[in-house]
């Protein structure tokens, strides 16, 4: 079957990382169609992130590609990269993150089960960017399963594989800036019975770099989220319908 691959991550200040990570990444594509790509948004960042990517466009990588974002954010970056993706015509999205944390290696697993589900998400039983974040994202989970009534065990895990059809349903429901894209996108997975399934997979510590969304910014971000959560509900209940 020929699929076409979109790989799509955003970038912010990963000078140390982004070449080996791009590397390691583009090398998942050696075997997959001509129109595959692997596609980062880099916007803001203030150090030679752009630069490297520029030249390693040039130099022997004809499939990677660069995306320009109005909004610095990564949120609304993934919204960026995913309606990208949807647009030029991707069979399939796989997104992750560019700092390094996780392993291209656990990629053909989901790759060889993309015709049993519609979308397969990572799950992190172990997370080597520390307690703190686990435990946020513990309650997230308890928030998605209060107001939503779902299950999931690892919402925001940047390590998932989803058909294009699919991502296509729901993407637009979501503001251009919503900030939590990823979390809700498996929240409607789920809530809409569509066919998904969790995979345990790894998680690194950064090497490098500092993570841009700390802990102070996750919190108001949550608060924010509750408002946002509501508001879904409320549309999705007055859907009835995926």
């Amino acid at each position: 079957m020929k699929d076409d691959l979109y790989i799509v991550m955003p970038a912010y200040n990963e000078e140390a990382v982004i070449r080996s990570v791009v590397e390691s990444w583009y090398a998942v594509l050696r075997d997959k169609t001509e129109r595959s790509r692997l596609v980062i948004a880099d916007q803001g960042s203030r150090d030679r992130t752009h630069e490297i990517l520029l030249d390693m466009q040039k130099n022997g990588y004809p499939q990677l590609e660069i995306l320009d974002t109005e909004n610095r954010l990564h949120g609304p970056k993934v919204i960026a990269l995913y309606d990208h993706a949807l647009k030029n015509g991707a069979d399939y999205i796989f997104q992750t993150d560019s700092d390094g944390q996780t392993d291209p290696a656990e990629f053909d697993a989901f790759w060889a089960r993309r015709d049993q589900f519609t979308g397969i998400f990572g799950n992190r039983p172990v997370r080597g960017d520390g307690k703190d974040r686990a435990f946020v994202e513990k309650v997230v989970c308890f928030l998605l399963k209060l107001y939503f009534g779902v299950k999931i065990p690892d919402a925001n895990a940047p390590f998932r594989l989803m058909k294009a059809d699919i991502v296509k349903k729901y993407l637009y429901r979501l503001p251009a800036d919503y900030n939590l894209p990823n979390i809700m996108i498996t929240t409607y997975y789920v809530y809409y019975g569509e066919k998904y399934a969790f995979r345990d997979v790894t998680f690194k510590a950064r090497k490098t770099g500092v993570n841009s969304v700390n802990l102070p910014r996750i919190v108001k971000i949550g608060w924010k989220a509750l408002g946002d959560f509501r508001k879904l509900k409320k549309e999705m209940k007055a859907t009835g319908q995926a």
